[in-house]
């Protein structure tokens, strides 16, 4: 089913939300629409086009509301890799690892939760990266900025009214 770009009243994107919540906030007249599917949309008492980029009308502050501490949000972080080997995991092959271990005062926090793979996660153990003779690739820290807002759908997949809305410092080729 098509996706809705929303972008913030600066015509920063914000999120992909779905067709139906874009419909939702235009009905509440949130947002206007600025680019639409081919398709129509039907209710009893109107009838649209799918709405495929929606711009709020208000201006919404989202840097300064604090990243959420996730695994989701870690695994974005670490960008998907081991912090010990390095090595690109799919989320299914990922652990989190305490950098200090909670058996010695380690606490659940985005200073001390690193991704890992299962082999560090193994060789590491209940130790300290110093105690097991391995290091950090990078020290873990709290995001200064959503990172959740990254595309996932591949370049080819994006709807082409999407393109003139993200700022490329590459050149797209077909």
């Amino acid at each position: 089913m098509e996706k809705t770009l929303l972008l913030n009243a600066t015509y920063e994107p914000l999120r992909i939300i779905s067709w139906q919540k874009a419909v939702t906030l235009f009905t509440l007249e949130k947002v206007e629409i600025l680019e639409a599917y081919d398709r129509m949309i039907h209710s009893v008492s109107f009838s649209i086009q799918l709405p495929s980029v929606v711009r709020l009308l208000r201006f919404v502050n989202w840097h300064k509301d604090p990243v959420k501490f996730s695994r989701k949000n870690i695994y974005l972080r670490d960008h998907g890799r081991c912090q010990y080997c390095g090595i690109d995991l799919q989320p299914k092959e990922i652990t989190y690892d305490h950098v200090i271990p909670r058996s010695q005062g380690g606490i659940t926090c985005w200073e001390n939760v690193v991704t890992c793979c299962i082999d560090c996660n193994r060789k590491k153990g209940g130790r300290t990266p110093q105690q097991a003779h391995i290091s950090l690739l990078t020290n873990p820290h709290k995001p200064k900025w959503h990172q959740a807002f990254r595309l996932t759908l591949g370049i080819t997949q994006m709807p082409e009214s999407w393109h003139d809305y993200f700022y490329w410092n590459v050149k797209l080729e077909e």
